[in-house]
């Protein structure tokens, strides 16, 4: 899948058939951020702590986001929340 088709996905009513930390962002992207949040912190390693940093950052808590940015082995990006979730989505999806 391409970065357009998945942000072009974004327009359906269910996610593409992605992995979990894509799933994640997908809602995010389609702004349920409770739904990207309760997946993102079922995932337990450095990619799952990468999502979960961006989401406390969307959601303005960056005190938490910098923990999550830590275990995620990450700094917290300069950049706009929407370039990050497209370099998070484009990294992810080039696996």
């Amino acid at each position: 899948m391409t970065f357009e088709e998945f942000k072009n996905s974004l327009t359906q009513t269910n996610p593409p058939a992605v992995n979990e930390l894509l799933k994640a962002l997908w809602f995010e992207g389609k702004g349920d951020w409770e739904s990207a949040h309760n997946i993102a912190q079922d995932i337990h390693n450095n990619d799952g702590s990468w999502i979960h940093a961006y989401l406390h950052r969307v959601e303005g808590d960056l005190g938490n986001a910098s923990y999550w940015y830590s275990r995620a082995n990450r700094r917290m990006p300069s950049s706009t929340l929407k370039d990050e979730w497209a370099a998070m989505v484009k990294e992810l999806l080039a696996r």
